[in-house]
């Protein structure tokens, strides 16, 4: 048996479950050395903004236990960079490029939208409401409903691509802003982006990134992250991307299971060039060793238990 890795994400069709983690894979170039990037399900590029951006001051990473932080501030060549020297060499890859919209203001990532709609070889557009680590904009549309809905409305309305709302965890609950998200015309989820943290220097007393705050990712996240997958799965009828420490098949398939349509490798490339590789053989073994027939039956399959005083 030859298991079927397809899945939807709304209207766009995936061969397999498994993408990269925008901010992670750049544009994909440094990745082909190791890879046939048709292999993947789709491709997340790193954020585009209407104009370049330099990104804030160095340092902007810290290795954590378990993880990393980062305050990279969303550096960019900017979008006509992007349509003209990432976006060509993109389209000779056999799989969806999704990418990742940053703006400040509710016009530019409608701008954004319009301008990415016009080019030719975008499979959707995943809204960057959810970044910690810019001055404005970014997460202040992530942890509001209202501005949640209002940015995923205008998108909405000035693109025929599938609109993808990437999520922050810095909210009090995430279902509240993903169904927000749903209820404004969003055709899927990201979920979720970094959590907030910081990093101090103990000899010097300094904090270590220049930035002072930066988002926390990696295995460490992970089971944080799983949790709220499984909670917003069981909120919305549209589909989930989850990601937050996917390092193997394994992790992924926690995911899936819980709910996740899709799942996002993002920190594990840095240590691991081939963890993309790896967790779609992994799935497709699991899927044999199990004799399911499709990766779909197990999207959401976790045993729910009866008695609650079990939990």
């Amino acid at each position: 048996m030859t298991p079927d890795l397809r899945v939807m994400l709304g209207p766009l069709a995936l061969k397999n479950p498994v993408t990269t983690a925008s901010g992670t894979f750049g544009f994909g170039q440094e990745w082909a050395d190791f890879y046939d990037l048709s292999l993947l399900g789709a491709i997340t590029v790193k954020a585009i903004s209407l104009k370049p951006r330099l990104g804030n001051p160095m340092p902007r990473t810290v290795e954590t236990a378990a993880g990393m932080l980062n305050a990279i501030g969303l550096q960019n060549p900017g979008i006509d960079a992007f349509l003209m020297e990432k976006l060509p060499y993109l389209r000779q890859y056999e799989c969806p490029v999704i990418v990742n919209c940053a703006a400040d203001t509710v016009e530019e990532f409608c701008e954004l939208a319009e301008r990415l709609s016009d080019a030719e070889g975008i499979g959707a557009l995943e809204l960057n409401i959810s970044c910690p680590n810019q001055a404005c904009g970014g997460i202040e549309f992530g942890v509001d409903p209202v501005l949640t809905a209002q940015v995923v409305s205008a998108v909405r309305s000035r693109t025929h691509l599938p609109v993808i709302a990437k999520l922050t965890p810095n909210v009090t609950d995430v279902r509240v802003i993903a169904r927000a998200a749903e209820e404004s015309g969003a055709d899927g989820l990201s979920l979720v982006n970094t959590y907030l943290g910081t990093a101090i220097d103990i000899e010097s007393r300094r904090f270590r990134l220049a930035n002072r705050t930066g988002g926390l990712s990696g295995p460490c996240i992970k089971p944080l992250a799983l949790l709220a997958v499984w909670r917003v799965a069981q909120s919305v009828r549209i589909p989930v991307i989850g990601m937050g420490g996917i390092t193997t098949a394994s992790d992924a398939l926690e995911f899936i299971i819980a709910g996740a349509s899709a799942v996002a490798v993002g920190t594990a490339n840095f240590v691991n060039p081939m963890a993309a590789m790896d967790i779609i053989d992994g799935i497709e073994h699991y899927l044999r060793v199990h004799a399911i027939p499709s990766v779909q039956d197990l999207i959401g399959s976790v045993q729910r238990l009866d008695d609650p005083s079990r939990c």
